[in-house]
């Protein structure tokens, strides 16, 4: 279990700290807004009224203490930068931000932040992909055009093996694991059978993947 800082409970930080309390990790919630706070008490470990502007009340929170200090805080650029320098000051480990302009990713880069994080521009992102290539569960970008993503098998390919469906793809896409019911199969041989409702997780380049994934349907 990790222990989590969320500042800013809008619905950006109170979904992200929903969801962390839901995996099992310690979650502090912080706001400047009673009411918010009130909201959330129950659901996170703890939650906290504080203006994190004020360098006093920061160093009250005790964050150096936690794994990742999250900056959720919505419109308020400055509020959001100002925390970061305090942060900084009392050297948090870890600090994640999101960021709501490019001038402001650019100076969060110059504080030299953990990771700047655009909720909307990124989940635009994946929707695009996944309306492109509805095929497709999920997926993860590793950087450099290569992706893992996660396939469901069509029932079509019930009882075909997984060298017949990549064919000349598997020397560069790798099968990493096969989810089957409450079974994981960790990196399946190219004769291994396949049967309807199978879960893929593959990994490649994002070209090649884009040609396998048709045919898994």
């Amino acid at each position: 279990m990790a222990q989590f800082a969320v500042i800013g409970l809008g619905r950006f930080g109170s979904a992200a700290s929903l969801e962390l309390m839901k995996m099992g990790h310690s979650v502090l919630g912080v706001d400047i807004n009673s009411k918010v706070v009130d909201k959330y008490a129950d659901q996170l470990t703890r939650a906290v009224i504080a203006d994190v502007t004020d360098k006093a009340a920061v160093d009250e929170l005790g964050l150096d203490n936690y794994d990742v200090v999250l900056i959720a805080i919505g419109d308020d650029i400055q509020a959001s930068l100002v925390c970061v320098v305090h942060l900084k000051a009392v050297n948090v480990n870890k600090i994640w931000v999101k960021a709501i302009s490019h001038a402001q990713h650019l100076i969060l880069s110059k504080l030299g932040v953990d990771r700047i994080i655009h909720p909307e521009e990124e989940m635009g992102i994946r929707v695009a992909q996944m309306l492109s290539y509805p095929m497709v569960n999920d997926y993860i970008s590793l950087g450099n055009g290569e992706f893992v993503v996660e396939i469901t098998a069509s029932e079509r390919l019930d009882d075909i093996s997984i060298g017949e469906v990549l064919r000349t793809n598997n020397d560069v896409v790798e099968v990493l694991l096969i989810k089957r019911k409450s079974q994981i199969l960790v990196r399946p041989a190219d004769d291994f059978i396949l049967q309807a409702k199978d879960i893929l997780v593959l990994f490649g380049p994002l070209n090649i993947l884009r040609t396998i994934a048709p045919k898994l349907i």
